[in-house]
């Protein structure tokens, strides 16, 4: 013999009162990363607290970025990470900073990261990211060590592009340019 109970009808009253405020926190929610979304506040703090991996770690997990890929109809084919061992280059550096922070309103690095004009850093056409590299200022020997995060310079002539950081402690930050010799660390 079986025993029906009759519902219990005051605990069923509490779960449509329990869907609409879940419904109000998740409109609120909504709302609230809409007009993340829209603000223009960037915090120039956000590419120091990523966590970096090094170009070892990259290499060791498959995550070093060195794919072909083609910029205004021409293809750039980037070098292997065995390839750096070797690599040396001269050439002429330009920098880039809070020109291209307004410009990318915090767009990621081609390798991911977020660009911030007052770290040393980089971009590079042809190593593979992230990469770490020496660049020394021929006409003054200041020399830094910079990670190299980005694609470019696209402008014919110019063989890396450094954050506007990277350009005031090798001293050319006011004249634009420099003549520049970039080596790997891993040699």
């Amino acid at each position: 013999m079986s025993i029906s109970r009759k519902p219990d009808h005051k605990r069923y009253l509490k779960l449509p009162e329990a869907m609409k405020t879940h419904k109000r926190i998740a409109t609120l929610m909504l709302i609230l990363s809409a007009l993340q979304a829209c603000s223009s506040y960037r915090s120039t703090t956000t590419s120091r607290t990523i966590p970096r991996i090094s170009p070892e770690e990259a290499y060791r997990l498959g995550k070093i970025k060195n794919n072909p890929y083609i910029i205004d109809g021409r293809l750039y084919v980037p070098m292997s990470f065995e390839q750096v061992y070797a690599y040396e280059e001269t050439g002429l550096a330009s920098w880039y900073g809070h020109e291209t922070l307004e410009q990318n309103n915090s767009q990621p690095t081609a390798y991911g990261e977020i660009f911030d004009p007052e770290l040393p850093s980089a971009a590079h056409k042809y190593l593979p990211l992230p990469m770490i590299v020496r660049v020394t200022n021929l006409e003054n020997n200041a020399s830094i060590v910079v990670r190299v995060n980005d694609r470019g310079p696209f402008v014919d002539g110019r063989v890396i592009d450094l954050s506007a950081q990277a350009a005031k402690e090798l001293g050319f930050y006011d004249k634009g340019t420099a003549r520049v010799k970039i080596e790997s660390v891993y040699r």
